[in-house]
């Protein structure tokens, strides 16, 4: 193995790559559409490196189309780092890892010549979704209470571009887009209770656009819509409270107002509305959001006083610098 080393992929944060095999020729062109055929083999990082999945065990390669949200987004990143042939270990540490049991499931699904079951919307509603259900397979339960880094090693044997195959693409079906939903949820409340505010927000982003594919496909404010709405507003708020620590202030003004536009009764809304305004030192905005808050949800009174208070402050404080 003389071509073993280790090094850091560009710009990816909680990955560690070994080429065990070098590949021949230049980086492949990764663009929207470009499909990708390789083999994978996901192990644990225990002392035996104990065996997930094997697609060469299964006897078919994995195919996926660059672009397509697929599941597990962390193969794209991983995969446009490889050249024809190459065979590499990529360490991933439990930010990248967090969707790869529902992802296994389909997969196994799939080798098992079932069909990843279908699973309807409008018959359990939403709810069930954030229920614990186990996946049929004990080790993947095991990984989706508990997220745990993985090994991945990869085997790039094929790059097409979009006009070199036909498209039957390997896109997200919604049932599994909603599966995905509270996991990213989840990922980003992680990452913004441990101050990375930046890649928590992707996590929403991803898990807004995910609800977003799902709901164009409702009839506007029909019950399965309004759900799906729901869940949206909830992770654009969460999106929100990021931008605040990130003090993208207009932003938030932006998609709270978006969300007060069509539904004015949502209190946090307000309220985060109302904080963006008191930073940009506008003081009637900011008042005016905080009585609304107050009218639609009196048990916020205590965290609205507070906010009043650093208002005040804060404007003292400018009044005091425009007259020296």
């Amino acid at each position: 193995m003389s071509d073993m080393r280790d090094t850091m992929l560009t710009g990816s944060e909680g990955i560690k790559k070994t080429i065990l095999h070098g590949g021949t020729g230049n980086l492949p062109k990764f663009i929207t559409g470009t499909k990708v055929t390789f083999h994978f083999r996901t192990q644990l990082c225990d002392d035996e490196r104990t065996v997930l999945d094997d697609s060469k065990k299964v006897g078919t390669p994995m195919e996926i189309v660059i672009g397509n949200m697929f599941k597990l987004d962390i193969w794209e990143t991983l995969l446009s780092s490889m050249r024809i042939g190459e065979v590499s270990e990529f360490w991933c540490d439990t930010i990248h890892t967090g969707v790869y049991p529902l992802v296994s499931k389909s997969m196994r699904r799939i080798a098992e010549g079932k069909d990843p079951v279908e699973w309807q919307v409008h018959t359990c509603g939403m709810a069930n979704m954030f229920a614990y259900h186990s996946l049929g397979y004990d080790d993947l339960d095991e990984l989706m209470k508990e997220p745990k880094p993985l090994y991945f090693v990869l085997e790039l044997l094929r790059v097409q571009q979009p006009s070199e195959y036909n498209r039957e693409s390997w896109a997200l079906t919604d049932e599994e887009r909603l599966k995905v939903v509270p996991v990213l949820h989840g990922q980003g409340n992680k990452l913004y209770k441990q101050g990375r505010y930046q890649e928590a927000t992707q996590k929403y982003k991803e898990a807004i656009i995910c609800i977003k594919n799902v709901q164009t496909k409702e009839k506007a404010w029909d019950v399965p819509w309004l759900k799906l709405e729901k869940m949206a507003n909830t992770l654009t708020l969460n999106y929100c409270q990021c931008l605040l620590r990130m003090e993208e202030y207009y932003e938030v003004i932006e998609h709270t107002t978006d969300i007060i536009n069509q539904h004015p009764g949502i209190a946090k809304a307000f309220y985060l509305r109302g904080k963006a305004h008191k930073e940009v030192w506008n003081e009637a905005e900011a008042r005016q959001d905080f009585s609304r808050v107050l009218d639609l949800d009196p048990g916020m009174k205590k965290a609205v006083k507070k906010e009043l208070a650093v208002l005040n402050m804060r404007m003292e404080e400018k009044n005091q610098e425009d007259r020296n």
